[in-house]
């Protein structure tokens, strides 16, 4: 009799989620939300909205589609180069990792086949949760947005970094590596950063002859100069028309972006519907679990005439198991004992090792407070972001600005500021440098003392 009311009442249950669902979906703002969403993401990367209504319902047509849309996406989003002749496998693969270190660890979509051929519903979970915590429309279109000026990134901002104030501990012999090999990639290093900084500075100066020659041409007074856009656009007017394409295209896909913010809630519904029936299914699959082993629990039991026996053994056992815990907990009452002997042996040498550490936290605050001097001034704004390239001229002297993103159009920051900002901040780390430097030498002296019959010459 309880059984049959559980199971009444669980079908109960279950009509009434249904119908919440289908309230839900029989929603008119729904076709239009999916839709905008679909429109506001990249060309290349654009699915149809069947493919999201087909995932809803687990359907193996739309895995393939899924799959290849995460891997396009997440190609974009990490800038990567991406074909549409990459294997299947290899795109699982990817969208899997990718996922995984942006913090989605949910199992069933690890335990996916490596074909993709099944998990449609898993990936468009996967595809929602990229929607809501990484803000993958918006970094899409910074990512995808049509430059027509020039721009350059700024960043004062100030890393933090991990403190290497501890000590290194003992390395094994498979952490030890040659120093000369060391010295090898700094090497490579050094040569690549001069090669790129080369570059940089040769596509300045390139820059700065295109802002001076065509000086005075722009009609907007706050730029008064072309881009290497607008300039190649003089140059052959046969690309304006693929310039004006592609903007009319960022355009449709903004206008779809704004439709889709006024209308995410609905989308939001929706997923709870998906995750509905997910709980359902679930709770079948248990409740079928639960039938198979009531089923067979009196099979178990008619054909075990030796239960009493069995019983019996049982108690014995839990008895010695009794015995065997009163004989640990002595154990454990001597070995706790025996720690705190030790501990107080060891008293000694942590008196030792505090001083030691000490030293060390007042050589760092040292090295902090003679960084306070450039922090005496006003507290302005750190900048970080892109922006346009504008030649400034005030008078005789000439001087390259760029626009701030986040201000409005007339605010600008000044290269000599950005270049002031660089400097102290190279200052900084250029002491931090001295000072692990001489906290390395000293570390090296420590060993040196400890070698008998060597002699040790400084380069």
């Amino acid at each position: 009799m309880h059984g049959r009311r559980r199971e009444r009442h669980r079908e109960q249950n279950r009509e009434q989620n249904r119908e919440h669902r289908e309230h839900r979906e029989r929603c008119p703002a729904l076709p239009a939300a999916v839709g905008a969403l679909c429109r506001a993401l990249p060309p290349r990367a654009r699915p149809a909205p069947d493919t999201l209504r087909r995932a809803k319902f687990d359907r193996p047509q739309a895995s393939l589609d899924f799959w290849r849309l995460l891997y396009v996406l997440l190609k974009q989003i990490h800038g990567g180069r991406w074909t549409e002749s990459d294997a299947i496998g290899a795109q699982v693969s990817f969208v899997k990792a990718v996922l995984w270190y942006h913090g989605y660890g949910r199992p069933q979509l690890q335990r996916l086949p490596a074909d993709g051929s099944a998990g449609s519903r898993e990936l468009l979970l996967a595809f929602s949760w990229l929607l809501h915590s990484l803000g993958l429309l918006e970094q899409l279109l910074a990512r995808n947005r049509v430059q027509t000026g020039d721009e350059a990134s700024v960043c004062t901002c100030e890393d933090e970094l991990p403190s290497s104030q501890e000590g290194p501990g003992e390395a094994g012999a498979e952490d030890r590596v040659d120093v000369r090999y060391l010295q090898w990639l700094n090497g490579r290093l050094r040569l690549q950063w001069c090669s790129l900084h080369a570059q940089h500075q040769e596509h300045c100066k390139l820059l700065h002859k295109i802002h001076l020659f065509t000086s005075g041409s722009h009609m907007d007074q706050n730029l008064r100069h072309f881009s290497v856009t607008e300039t190649d656009l003089i140059r052959q007017p046969e690309n304006c028309k693929q310039l004006l394409q592609l903007l009319e295209s960022e355009t449709l896909q903004l206008e779809a972006f704004l439709e889709w913010k006024q209308l995410e809630a609905v989308y939001w519904q929706w997923m709870e519907t998906v995750l509905d029936n997910m709980a359902e299914e679930g709770n079948m699959c248990e409740s079928q679990d639960a039938d198979v082993e009531k089923r067979r629990l009196p099979e178990v039991t008619s054909s075990c005439p030796w239960v009493d026996k069995l019983t019996g053994q049982m108690d014995r056992l839990s008895r010695d198991l009794l015995a065997l815990q009163e004989q640990l907990q002595q154990r454990v009452a001597q070995r706790k004992a025996a720690w705190w002997e030790k501990v107080a042996a060891r008293e000694e040498l942590q008196k030792e090792r505090f001083c030691a550490t000490a030293r060390k936290v007042q050589e760092s605050v040292e090295l902090k407070l003679r960084g306070l001097t450039s922090l005496r001034a006003p507290r302005r704004n750190r900048m970080h972001g892109s922006g346009r390239l504008v030649l400034r001229s005030t008078g005789a002297a000439s001087r390259a600005g760029t626009a701030a993103c986040a201000q409005e159009a007339a605010a600008a920051v000044s290269a000599t500021e950005v270049l002031a900002e660089l400097q102290l901040r190279e200052a900084s780390l250029q002491r931090e440098l001295q000072q692990l430097r001489r906290e390395c030498r000293r570390r090296l002296d420590g060993i040196a003392e400890g070698l008998e019959g060597v002699i040790c010459v400084s380069p």
